[in-house]
C-alpha cells in the first residue's frame, strides 16, 4: 500500500471551512492525493450532513454520508461568533496551505475571513470558494442545492423517454461535479504558488459544473441552429444518439447496447424486419423508436448470458446491466481493490469507497474514519499555536 508520505500532496494542509458535500468532496480528493485536512466544525452540531440521512443507517452518531465524504480528516469545533475562536482560525489561516469555503455569497466577507482577506494573512494562500450560481445575478440569493441547481442548468430534459418530463440524475452530480472542479483549479493554484510563490482565488460554482458536465451536447445544440435535443420515446439512454442505443429487457435482466450499425445487429440478431433500415443510415435516427421497438422484441426471447455469448465474440458494444449486488460480486470491480474499512477508537467501523486515482501501481488508502465534533481541537490548538 503507497505510504500517505509518498503521495504527491503529503506535507500540505488544507483547511476545509465548507458543509454538506461539495466542499468536502473536494477537499477529500486532495486528502486522498497525501494532503492533511482539518474540518472547521460548529460546537456541538458540527457540520449540518451529520444529519443528512440517506437511510435510517446511523453509524456513531452520524449519517453515512458524513462518514463517506469526510473520512480522515480532523475536527476542530471553532464558534464563528466567537471573537477568540475567529481570532484562533486566523491564526490557522496563516499557516495552511489550501482553504475551501462554500458559504453562500457575502456570508464569508461578513466574518473577515474572504479571500481579499485571507491573502493579508497568508499571501501564498490558495483559497477555494464554491457557490450555487456563482457571486453576481439574479440567482446569488437563491439555495445552491443540487436538486435546485439541476432544475436550473436543463440537465433534466436529458435523461429519461421522450414526453416524460424532467428527469432529475439519481445522484448529487451538481455537488460532485463542482467539488471535482474545485479540487483540480486547487491544484492548479498549488502550481502556480509552486512557480512564482502566490496564491490564487479558485471559485466555481454547481450551476458552473453542471453545464460544464453538458458541454459536448450543449456544444451540439449551441453549433446546430439551438434545436432542442429530442429523447427517444422508447428506452432511451442519450437524446441525441440513433438506434441502438439503450438498455433492453432479456428473459433475466437487462442489457445495454451502445453505438452499434444495425446492419450488424440484424446479421448477429437474425432479425429480417430490421432490413427495411438496414442501408438508410438517416432512419437510425429518424425511426429510431420503429428500430428500438424491433430490437426489444428479439432480446426479450433470451437470457442476457445467451445474448452476450452472441454479441461479445463479435465485439458489439454491449454490457449486461449491473445493479449494486452484481457489481460487487463481479471480478472486474475486485480486482480494482476500491473498497476499504476505515475505523475510530469509540467502536465506528464503516466500509467505504476508496480514491479513484493510482500512484505508481497503488490505490492510496487510510484506516481513519470521520471525526467526531471537535476530536481534534486541542490537538490542533497545541500544534499550531491557536
Amino acid at each position: 500500500m503507497t505510504s500517505t508520505s509518498d503521495l504527491p500532496l503529503a506535507g500540505l494542509v488544507v483547511l476545509d471551512m465548507s458543509q454538506f458535500l461539495s466542499g468536502p468532496y473536494a477537499t477529500l480528493r486532495l486528502q486522498d492525493l497525501g494532503a492533511r485536512v482539518i474540518k472547521i466544525e460548529r460546537p456541538g452540531a458540527g457540520d449540518l450532513s451529520r444529519s443528512l440521512y440517506l437511510s435510517d443507517t446511523e453509524i456513531g452518531g452520524d449519517s453515512t454520508i458524513f462518514h463517506a465524504i469526510n473520512r480522515g480528516k480532523e475536527s476542530l469545533a471553532i464558534d464563528l461568533k466567537d471573537e477568540a475562536d475567529l481570532a484562533k482560525l486566523r491564526r490557522l489561516i496563516a499557516k495552511v496551505d489550501v482553504l475551501v469555503q462554500n458559504f453562500r455569497p457575502g456570508v464569508i466577507e461578513r466574518l473577515g475571513l474572504d479571500y481579499e482577506a485571507a491573502r493579508m494573512i497568508n499571501p501564498g494562500i490558495v483559497y477555494g470558494s464554491i457557490s450555487g450560481y456563482g457571486e453576481e445575478g439574479p440567482w446569488v440569493k437563491r439555495p445552491g442545492q443540487d436538486l435546485l441547481a439541476q432544475a436550473r442548468s436543463g440537465v433534466m430534459w436529458l435523461s429519461g423517454d421522450d414526453g416524460d418530463g424532467p428527469v432529475p440524475m439519481g445522484l448529487a452530480v451538481g455537488d460532485m461535479f463542482a467539488g471535482a472542479a474545485l479540487a483540480q483549479g486547487l491544484l492548479a493554484g498549488l502550481v502556480k504558488r509552486g512557480v512564482t510563490g502566490k496564491g490564487s482565488h479558485v471559485q466555481t460554482s454547481l450551476l458552473e459544473a453542471l453545464v460544464d458536465f453538458q458541454f459536448e451536447v450543449l456544444t451540439t445544440y449551441l453549433n446546430d441552429g439551438r434545436r432542442m435535443p429530442k429523447r427517444s420515446g422508447f428506452r432511451s439512454a442519450h437524446a441525441y444518439l440513433s438506434a441502438p442505443y439503450g438498455v433492453y429487457e432479456a428473459k433475466d435482466g437487462f442489457i445495454a447496447i451502445a453505438m452499434t450499425p444495425i446492419p450488424r445487429l440484424r446479421e448477429l440478431m437474425q432479425l429480417d424486419s430490421l432490413a427495411p433500415y438496414s442501408d438508410d443510415p438517416k432512419s437510425w435516427f429518424t425511426k429510431r423508436d420503429e428500430i428500438k421497438k424491433l430490437i426489444a422484441g428479439a432480446i426479450a426471447e433470451r437470457t442476457v448470458e445467451e445474448w452476450m455469448a452472441v454479441f461479445e465474440p463479435a465485439d458489439i458494444w454491449c454490457s449486461p446491466v449491473l445493479d449494486w449486488d452484481g457489481l460487487m460480486d463481479s471480478e472486474g470491480f475486485s480486482i480494482l481493490d476500491m473498497l476499504q474499512r476505515v475505523t475510530r477508537e469509540d467502536d465506528v467501523s464503516i466500509l467505504t469507497t476508496s480514491s479513484p486515482v493510482r500512484f505508481d501501481g497503488e490505490r492510496p488508502k487510510g484506516t481513519r474514519a470521520a471525526p467526531r465534533v471537535g476530536e481534534h481541537t486541542a490537538a490542533i490548538s497545541e500544534e499550531f499555536g491557536l
